[in-house]
């Protein structure tokens, strides 16, 4: 019974459930596509995350492994973790901060743009392929809120 009340209380109906667990569902097969796809360049999914986040800094920048950790969601010991194969493997780099002595600064090697650029490539063909389905789910997961805000 109780159920049913916060269910009416937040407009939530069974397709709702359906239509959120179908969205759910198409991201984690891009996920999956995603961590298969790295996993075939021997990287982790989230070491191609990583890889990521350095390139995508403006050129003539670089990041600090705290702010890598920020933006992987990550502690910072994981993030050194995860910048020391990325160093041993050869596809990123380490240097000292031009401004602060005490930080270390990362980017990308030549190596690291290479590998980078093919995976990116193929997500961007994954993407392409499925991202009308994705829109779809998206619009189809926030038509309930949606039409529920409007008879409000």
């Amino acid at each position: 019974m109780l159920l049913k009340k916060a269910e009416r209380r937040h407009s939530l109906r069974t397709e709702d459930y359906a239509r959120l667990a179908a969205f759910r569902q198409g991201l984690r097969e891009f996920l999956r596509f995603s961590e298969e796809a790295a996993a075939q360049a021997g990287l982790s999914a989230q070491h191609y995350q990583a890889m990521l986040i350095l390139r995508a800094t403006p050129e003539g920048t670089r990041i600090t492994i705290t702010e890598l950790a920020r933006q992987l969601l990550i502690k910072h010991n994981s993030a050194v973790g995860l910048v020391d194969r990325l160093v041993k493997e050869g596809l990123a780099k380490r240097a000292t901060s031009r401004g602060d002595r005490r930080k270390v600064e990362l980017e990308l090697s030549a190596r690291g743009r290479q590998v980078l650029a093919k995976l990116a490539a193929m997500h961007r063909r994954q993407l392409e392929r499925i991202g009308p389905e994705l829109r779809r789910l998206i619009g189809d997961a926030t038509i309930g809120r949606q039409s529920c805000e409007v008879s409000k």
